[in-house]
């Protein structure tokens, strides 16, 4: 008597395994079905683009009472301020931080992440795709709100009030620099997302790590100074001034200001890449 035995499902190993710009695709996919995702840039772009906009009105309807020295200083510094401010800049390090925690915690809090892991083994070049992505759309944003803040509060500015215009000192980098804080931010958010795999605690982690600690530390030591300019904030503030800093003990440099972008996104990335894949088993 034959004993039938079901046939088992065999593995090609020859299969061709996923290219990266599959896994770009896939990762892009991923983020932009979470029905929240286009709703969120659409609120942050239109908060971010009012708020420095109000910031312009108001020193435009204030202009006409200051003395002759303000509206000088405002005509030389104030104006390209006002093209993207303080607030803004924290507001776009937070709503990036929230959009690049979103990106892994939307996977790790519903267990997809395993089932994606179980798919494309390729774990760090999973990550890397959706490193890339996040990336890519905050950098998007970035470009986005700080070009049209930029035109919008200098047209609101021209002429007596003393608005730029992009080849004045200082504009170009002022727009660039907070054009790349969103990416930095939105890294940042990825990796204590990765780490930390709890939405409320990531947020809180965000918001003490780049605001909190900074607000318990003077720079009028060395060391205090180091860990001052070392925040992606005021490495934004530094690249938004115009000419050398004096009446500081430990002023930061330009070069400096950069620098604390790169190292920031690079630990971010390299943060990320290596929790997550070990800790997904």
């Amino acid at each position: 008597m034959s004993t039938l035995h079901p046939t088992r499902p065999t593995i090609d190993s020859a299969a061709p395994s996923a290219r990266f710009t599959d896994l770009l695709a896939a990762e892009w996919i991923k983020l932009r079905s979470l029905r929240s995702i286009p709703w969120f840039l659409l609120v942050a772009t239109l908060t971010i683009v009012a708020v420095n906009a109000n910031g312009a009105r108001t020193s435009r309807a204030e202009f006409d009472s200051w003395t002759v020295q303000q509206q000088a200083y405002y005509a030389e510094f104030g104006a390209l301020h006002d093209a993207f401010t303080r607030p803004c800049a924290s507001l776009v390090l937070l709503m990036m931080g929230a959009l690049g925690a979103i990106a892994i915690l939307s996977e790790q809090t519903t267990g997809l992440l395993r089932t994606t892991f179980a798919a494309v083994p390729a774990r760090r070049e999973l990550l890397a795709a959706k490193v890339a992505v996040v990336t890519a759309v905050a950098t998007g944003f970035g470009l986005l709100v700080a070009s049209v803040s930029f035109w919008l509060d200098e047209a609101m500015l021209a002429g007596r009030y003393g608005g730029v215009s992009i080849g004045d000192p200082g504009a170009l980098r002022l727009l660039v620099a907070s054009a790349l804080l969103a990416p930095v931010g939105a890294l940042v958010g990825l990796a204590l997302g990765a780490v930390i795999r709890h939405s409320v605690t990531a947020m809180v982690a965000l918001f003490a790590l780049l605001f909190m600690v900074p607000m318990f530390v003077r720079d009028n030591t060395h060391v205090g100074a180091v860990v001052t300019h070392a925040q992606p904030f005021n490495a934004w503030a530094r690249l938004g001034l115009v000419g050398e800093i004096t009446g500081q003990p430990y002023p930061s440099s330009i070069g400096g200001a950069w620098a604390v972008y790169l190292v920031w996104a690079a630990l971010a990335v390299l943060l990320a890449l290596f929790t997550v894949p070990n800790r997904d088993q």
